[in-house]
């Protein structure tokens, strides 16, 4: 019979720091790929990375995107297959709604090796969202929105949308 190893006591390295790792790596590949830049946060305060973008000539663009990345091992998918649902913090999207620019809820399937994107703000705005009573809330993202370099890109004009309406005002 194998013995069981003792606990040293040391700080360890569980399954859910690896597959936060690997979430942040998909998505920055996919950003890398289209020569932007993913900035990862060291402190976490509800949102995980920043979204740097670039023009064609490699001119830094103004405005960012803000992410929150989540990652499973047990990817919650809808009966029909159309929606994964993510459970947030009633705090943190009440912060994401205040943002001046767009806050992207990214959902990593660490066993698929896959993530799926909701735009926070978007979101909100079409499910009459009501945040006053509850600690938690589930939202649908959905199947639809894998991350791809196609969604990066359409990540960089929900931002230069925000931005040409903010410049108008």
């Amino acid at each position: 019979m194998a013995r069981r190893r003792q606990p040293s006591g040391r700080k360890r390295r569980t399954r859910e720091h690896v597959i936060a790792d690997l979430s942040a790596n998909f998505v920055e590949r996919k950003v890398l790929e289209c020569g932007h830049v993913l900035e990862i946060r060291t402190k976490d305060y509800g949102l995980d990375a920043t979204l740097v973008t670039f023009d064609a000539d490699g001119e830094i663009e103004n405005g960012f995107c803000e992410l929150q990345l989540k990652a499973t091992d047990h990817l919650k998918v809808s009966a029909d297959g159309m929606t994964v649902a993510q459970r947030v913090s009633v705090r943190d999207l009440k912060s994401w709604l205040f943002e001046l620019f767009p806050v992207i809820l990214v959902v990593y399937d660490a066993v698929e090796d896959r993530a799926f994107w909701l735009d926070i703000q978007a979101y909100a705005v079409n499910a009459s969202i009501e945040v006053d009573e509850v600690r938690t809330m589930t939202l649908r993202v959905p199947v639809a929105n894998a991350v791809t370099i196609e969604a990066v890109q359409r990540w960089r004009v929900l931002r230069n949308r925000v931005r040409r309406e903010r410049s108008s005002e």
